[in-house]
């Protein structure tokens, strides 16, 4: 592509920027109300130095953490609902990323559900390709929620540095797992992502892939369930591949998804039973969790143009399909460099959407797995779109991932390694991080006879 859509500017509603604001409140951010919570040890972070930063600093004086523990260095970017910005935490030498939202702009636009959404949904979160929220508080201006620092920016800008600016086909199948993984994640507590492109997926320092913002997600019940295993190149429905386990030997309920077998919802030692008496192994095979959220529904019609999945465009309400459809879009511009449907302008790439037949261009080479798993995602009637019953297992068990070990990924040699941060440009000494705040670019005042929506490439608005 030859350009992105640049998220929208934050307004600002308070006269000072955020970033004085900040300076203004140190040692004084008792005179105004403010409330914050440090979230729970989570299990995949339990060496994570950054929680000890985060424990010595609540631990020294007794007190929630504040705005006025923080040191801002950077902005980092900006979105519809907030700004993020790089910050140090005091006292210590750990490094987070603060995503900053102001309430009074918030409440303006009617978008305050939106940032519940997203701190409700980060509080969840455990896995390693998605954040952790270590702390979140708020003070009478602004909500802000304390996350990991990403220091390889985001795969939009690591795809612009490859030769032709498109990632090889290996590359593309190395983020595409992580991506999966995440997505497969957050279907099974019942998230429908919702804004899966190349600027929210996140590069960390050793390379490995963290999905961000989640503003634009949508929460719904989900059950899941153990299948009897299909075949790996059976493709279709669960039904077509052996359908849901008799009602003794199913299992359903909530749980947490783990890219391991669920050992908790297997018999315990003590009531064990053979594998054949069990009837969970087919063709010695284990089964598979089917966990998706098939019977949510939406009318809410948000996201980017280029991305927009048909459904959505024509108004028919959409379920957790729409992050199946994201993931062919994203998974095509990874390998092409560019997405399928653009168009001449906006409206022209929504027609393509909903109008114009999926077409792979003659360069760069894709190989035809590849293509065949981009068609079967980048099917415009949902219910015919792959994984829309079965999930991430069915794309798991493409031939594109052939090779794939599934539960050792993490351990697998990212394709890139981001440069190291060189963290002593941001000096200790408070006055040149004054001076760096004041470098950093301000958010826009907010105007009442202005659209406050002023990149047309962005969408968000409801039918009802």
């Amino acid at each position: 592509m030859s350009s992105k859509p640049k998220p929208i500017e934050l307004p600002q509603m308070s006269n000072m920027p955020f970033e004085d604001t900040c300076q203004a409140r140190k040692g004084s951010e008792s005179t105004e109300t403010s409330s914050s919570s440090t979230t729970p040890l989570k299990p995949h972070t339990g060496g994570d130095v950054r929680w000890d930063a985060i424990n010595s600093a609540t631990g020294r004086g007794g007190s929630p953490l504040g705005l006025s523990n923080f040191r801002l260095l950077k902005r980092l970017g900006y979105g519809d609902i907030g700004s993020v910005y790089l910050v140090e935490l005091r006292g210590t030498n750990a490094y987070f990323a603060m995503k900053v939202m102001d309430k009074g702009s918030l409440a303006s636009r009617n978008k305050l559900l939106r940032a519940e959404t997203e701190r409700e949904i980060l509080g969840l979160l455990d896995h390693p390709f998605l954040p952790t929220l270590y702390s979140h508080f708020e003070t009478d201006k602004f909500y802000c929620l304390v996350m990991e620092f990403c220091s390889g920016g985001n795969l939009h800008t690591l795809r612009q540095k490859q030769p032709n600016k498109h990632f090889t086909e290996e590359a593309a199948r190395f983020y595409a797992s992580e991506v999966l993984l995440a997505l497969e994640y957050l279907h099974m507590l019942g998230i429908v992502y919702r804004d899966l492109k190349p600027e929210n997926v996140l590069v960390r320092d050793e390379g490995h892939i963290m999905l961000s913002d989640f503003d634009l997600s949508l929460r719904c019940s989900v059950n899941p369930t153990l299948v009897k295993s299909s075949s790996v190149h059976g493709g279709g429905n669960a039904s077509s591949g052996g359908g849901i386990l008799d009602n003794d030997n199913a299992v359903q309920g909530c749980m947490q998804p783990s890219n391991f077998f669920p050992r908790n919802i297997l018999p315990t030692k003590k009531n064990r039973k053979s594998k054949s008496d069990f009837g969970l192994f087919v063709g010695g095979s284990l089964p598979e969790l089917m966990a998706e959220p098939t019977n949510v529904r939406s009318m809410s019609f948000v996201g980017t143009h280029e991305y927009l999945a048909p459904e959505i465009i024509r108004g028919e309400g959409h379920g957790s399909a729409v992050d199946w459809w994201t993931f062919g879009i994203f998974l095509y511009e990874l390998l092409h460099g560019t997405t399928p449907f653009k168009g001449s302008g906006n409206r022209a790439t929504l027609f393509n959407v909903v109008g114009q037949p999926l077409r792979f261009p003659e360069t760069p080479q894709v190989s035809a797995i590849a293509r065949d798993l981009i068609r079967g995602l980048l099917v415009k009637e949902p219910h015919k779109r792959i994984a829309y019953k079965r999930g991430a297992t069915e794309i798991k068990q493409h031939p594109f991932f052939e090779g794939v070990n599934w539960a050792l990924v993490r351990c697998a040699v990212p394709p890139s390694i981001p440069e190291p941060v060189d963290f002593t440009q941001y000096a200790s000494k408070e006055a040149s991080a004054h001076y760096s705040d004041k470098k950093m670019p301000e958010t826009e005042s907010h105007d009442k006879n202005k659209s406050t929506f002023t990149d047309s490439s962005y969408i968000d608005f409801e039918y009802f």
